[in-house]
């Protein structure tokens, strides 16, 4: 049966949703009150990072964060004036960073990461935004040997889901890739991973092919999601109310306030990522890579070099901070001590994080409101699969997928 369908959102997962819902012959309309790809689908690192189901809240964060939110040239930074109304959400996060909620999340998490370069071309199948997609190795590189032990808990992980690196050391680094530093001495190399080329235009191609699917993109503010006063929910927009049969809620970091309104309290924070674009760059990497020491990703672009990263807690309505930029200007100048560039653009986002790290995927009681969100790190990764996920649930299309530990009820009623 034919059903209306509102999508609130126009990132990657909102607009994955919109089209596998056109696929399955749903008439849908999506409403965002900036437009297609403008959020945090816009500023990211642009990677389908398939091993990336490893939370940071890993057994030893307790001791090691006071330390690191001291040291300038740590990737983790807090808002200080923030803090007291930050607490009790920081508070349930860190009771999560033990060795049993970890391997539970990470094991979540591999079913909505792992298979996510598939999930794109499958969702660009006949699409022109396929043309923004690449495959690619995904490089961590590390300073030496003994700092990749430092990190043997997380490859331990990423081995027990089938992701094992290549590791690449001395000389071979710089036959690898030339553009690496005196101070990168070893790599991990992962295959089957990729990125897009822009992520902003990818999603604003992607939203141009679902309207050309026949999909509707309406440019609104939404302010509540009315399920009581009739027998289908209701959203409240700044241009009037909107009838649907079912309703998916994919607005990111600003999803809770509307969860609040239906009733669930989300323990949902603002994580803020940072980036740089070094326009026309030349000297960069030939593949997307992290590098250990500063947290972040570089990632061969068509603007550039995008470095991107960086974890902040300060809420939404902050502005930019100075010291993540400082941060990742003198950790790309060490990496990549080669690079070359005309200028550089910056921009500071918020990822929807929650305090298990997990998204939420499923229906609010019966009451045709579905949630799509709350990804944190993996929102580019996992947006597809998420939007195909919740199309099958709308549309009546049954999936082998567990999707209790994604409930958005989890959190109490």
């Amino acid at each position: 049966m034919t059903k209306h369908v509102i999508v609130i959102g126009a990132g990657i997962v909102g607009v994955s949703a919109a089209i596998w819902l056109r696929r399955l012959g749903q008439d849908v309309t999506v409403v965002d009150r900036d437009g297609p790809g403008m959020g945090t689908s816009f500023g990211n690192a642009g990677l389908l990072a398939a091993c990336a189901m490893v939370p940071v809240t890993t057994p030893g964060l307790i001791t090691k964060a006071p330390k690191m939110l001291f040291d300038r040239d740590a990737p983790l930074f807090l808002r200080w004036s923030y803090l007291p109304k930050l607490a009790p959400w920081l508070v349930r996060y860190l009771m999560h960073a033990n060795d049993k909620d970890t391997r539970r999340i990470a094991s979540d998490l591999t079913e909505i990461t792992a298979d996510t370069v598939d999930q794109h071309f499958a969702l660009t199948e006949g699409l022109a935004a396929r043309s923004y997609l690449r495959k690619s190795d995904y490089v961590f590189a590390y300073s030496d040997r003994a700092e990749f032990e430092k990190d043997r808990y997380t490859w331990d992980l990423r081995r027990d889901h089938g992701f094992v690196p290549t590791l690449i050391e001395g000389p071979e680094v710089h036959e690898f890739d030339p553009s690496f530093g005196s101070k990168i001495s070893c790599l991990a190399v992962v295959k089957d991973h990729g990125f897009v080329t822009d992520p902003g235009s990818y999603v604003a191609a992607l939203a141009q092919d679902f309207q050309n699917m026949g999909g509707k993109i309406v440019k609104a503010t939404v302010e509540d999601i009315d399920t009581q006063s009739g027998p289908v929910p209701k959203v409240i927009t700044s241009l009037g109310p909107l009838e649907a049969d079912s309703v998916v809620l994919a607005s990111g970091a600003w999803s809770k306030s509307l969860m609040t309104r239906l009733g669930l309290n989300v323990p949902l924070e603002s994580e803020r990522g940072y980036h740089i674009v070094m326009k026309n760059a030349t000297g960069g990497p030939r593949a997307p890579s992290m590098i250990s020491s500063g947290k972040f990703v570089a990632t061969p672009m068509q603007m550039g070099l995008r470095c991107a990263g960086i974890v902040e807690l300060g809420g939404l309505d902050a502005g930019p901070s100075e010291a993540p930029f400082g941060l990742l200007r003198r950790k790309i100048a060490e990496a990549f001590p080669q690079l070359e560039f005309d200028h550089e653009e910056t921009w500071m986002g918020h990822r929807p994080a929650t305090t298990d790290s997990l998204p939420l995927i499923g229906q609010i009681r019966q009451t045709g409101v579905f949630t799509a969100f709350g990804h944190q790190h993996v929102g580019l990764t996992a947006g597809p699969k998420t939007g195909r996920l919740v199309a099958g649930l709308i549309a009546g299309q049954p999936t082998n997928q567990n999707l209790t530990p994604f409930s958005p009820h989890r959190f109490g009623s």
